[in-house]
């Protein structure tokens, strides 16, 4: 039988590794510990154990596959940040999401664009002639 030290411990340790924690790990740590244990063995193998790709290389790829499947700002926002922290730029985290375009259009790439602007900073230029605004594009 699973405690709730146990489980706390294991979802600070999962923080340690990932560098980041989603709402749904918190609650399933509490909820239903062992499924979380088994999703992320699955995590663990493809992502964090270190194999052929390095992690930066990793947190890349995990960008821009949020990125085309339209996940949660704040989802594509923790692997940003934890490419970051690796070390990436935000120049090459730029590059990956726009590999997006092609194949996945412009409304996927909005999405990841603007999950990146928020968390690096960037700025644009605005226009010196009337125009209507039409926003970042992407849920905000």
């Amino acid at each position: 039988m699973t405690t709730v030290q146990d489980a706390q411990h294991y979802i600070d340790d999962m923080t340690r590794k990932r560098g980041y924690v989603l709402d749904y790990h918190k609650v399933m740590a509490k909820q239903d510990f062992n499924v979380l244990q088994a999703a992320n063995g699955l995590v663990s193998a493809a992502y964090l154990d270190q194999r052929a790709l390095d992690r930066r290389t990793k947190e890349l790829i995990f960008i821009v596959s949020l990125t085309v499947m339209r996940a949660s700002k704040g989802h594509i926002q923790s692997h940003i940040q934890v490419a970051l922290d690796l070390g990436v730029t935000a120049q090459e985290i730029l590059e990956a999401i726009e590999i997006s375009l092609p194949e996945a259009g412009i409304v996927a790439f909005q999405t990841g664009f603007e999950a990146w602007r928020e968390v690096v900073g960037a700025d644009g230029l605005e226009p010196t002639v009337e125009a209507f605004q039409g926003g970042s594009g992407a849920d905000a």
